[in-house]
């Protein structure tokens, strides 16, 4: 079956939408995980919003990791927002010193979980929230990974690591045992592209 325009949408003329803009601009706040400025914007048709605040970090990553026994390489840690611990995908920064996004998951997933190799691809590339964040989160598959290392995790980190089956993984999404949006969000993809497994 094919899926097209019927005439109503065709004479449809596409509204344009304008960039807002920037009356004046301050930082509030210029911490390592918490940099935030205030803006007073125009919008396109006049309005003005006295106080509008933006989030800036630097590009995200996160890791659909798998192993060559087809297992899933999932990460359980505290997260104090919601005050509880939930299954997670390996996730971290781009930092300075990364050449790339996929050098960043690279070593991400190394110093979280000690595993590496495999064959990479990226999945897709997500915002956490548009409206309010400057940076993007690139979502990578490795797929036929294996353990290379003992991990390397930072002070301030601590994670569990868990190898599940896709089925396992699949469950838990079902049942709101993964609440990263930013983590949800590809393995559902994930699971849509291999069909639903």
């Amino acid at each position: 079956m094919q899926f097209g325009y019927g005439p109503y949408e065709k004479k449809m003329k596409k509204q344009e939408i304008k960039n807002w803009t920037v009356l004046s601009s301050a930082y509030i706040a210029r911490e390592p995980w918490f940099t935030v400025r205030r803006e007073k914007v125009q919008l396109p048709n006049g309005s003005i919003i006295p106080s509008y605040y933006v989030m800036e970090y630097p590009a995200w990553i996160n890791v659909i990791a798998i192993t060559k026994e087809g297992k899933m390489v999932m990460e359980r840690q505290y997260r104090h927002g919601l005050a509880r611990a939930d299954y997670e995908l390996c996730a971290g920064v781009v930092d300075p010193t990364d050449a790339t996004p996929l050098d960043a998951a690279q070593r991400e997933l190394l110093e979280e979980t000690g595993y590496g190799n495999g064959t990479w691809k990226q999945l897709m590339v997500t915002s956490v929230n548009p409206g309010t964040h400057t940076n993007l989160t690139y979502c990578f598959v490795a797929t036929g990974v294996e353990k290379v290392t003992e991990r390397h995790l930072e002070p301030t980190e601590d994670i569990a690591v868990e190898l599940l089956s896709p089925g396992e993984v699949r469950k838990l999404l079902e049942q709101d045992r993964i609440m990263q949006a930013l983590h949800v969000a590809p393995l559902w993809r994930y699971f849509a592209e291999a069909g639903g497994k």
